[in-house]
């Protein structure tokens, strides 16, 4: 695997200026799906660039509130955010000491991230890479899996902070996520991963 550096093109510069150490990995892994979720290229644009507002706003002493540089990013980059917000945001960044222009300018584009990811980490996408129905099944299962714990984790913190501030009695142990797919030639109901596991439902098989 590639180490990050200035040789590695734009991508490669910028984090290595702003010591996101890992975050190449991070990126491959979010492109090829290793982690559950899979993000476009300009997603993956747009979590590089929110990365390195939040690095240069942490560099310049600024206090990161929860949504607030989702917030400042959108205000520097929507083209529906008016000329007046923007320039808001720019001369609030400005007092805060950060080079605006600097930053913007390390800004990337969808293809930049492609450009790094496919010739400097030598990912591949796994669109591009035949593979077998099992396999697929398998993929596309380690992706529901990631969702189904996710959505788990979520209500259970959400459960939590809301008995812990009394606005909900009584507490839990544990949550459980279940999903259900109907087959629509039988009408037969299954969890989703046996009706992946088993190639469909059993009627058909």
């Amino acid at each position: 695997m590639a180490s990050e550096g200035r040789s590695q093109g734009k991508v490669g510069r910028v984090i290595e200026k702003y010591s996101l150490d890992g975050f190449g990995a991070e990126l491959e892994a979010y492109w090829t799906g290793d982690r559950g979720e899979q993000y476009s290229l300009r997603a993956l644009a747009d979590l590089f660039n929110r990365r390195v507002l939040e690095a240069a706003m942490e560099e310049a002493g600024m206090r990161s509130l929860d949504g607030e540089v989702e917030n400042r990013y959108r205000l520097l980059t929507d083209e529906e955010v008016s000329t007046g917000m923007r320039e808001q945001t720019h001369r609030e960044l400005d007092r805060a000491g950060l080079d605006v222009e600097d930053l913007e300018s390390d800004f990337v584009s969808h293809q930049s991230i492609y450009t790094y990811l496919t010739e400097y980490r030598e990912a591949t996408h796994p669109s591009s890479v035949e593979r077998t129905p099992a396999e697929r099944r398998e993929r596309e299962l380690d992706k529901i899996g990631a969702l189904m714990t996710r959505t788990s984790v979520v209500t259970e913190d959400s459960i939590t902070r809301l008995a812990n501030s009394e606005a909900l009695s009584g507490g839990i142990s544990d949550v459980f996520v279940d999903v259900q797919v109907t087959c629509e030639n039988c009408g037969r109901s299954t969890p989703v991963t046996t009706f992946l596991e088993d190639g469909g439902c059993s009627c058909r098989n």
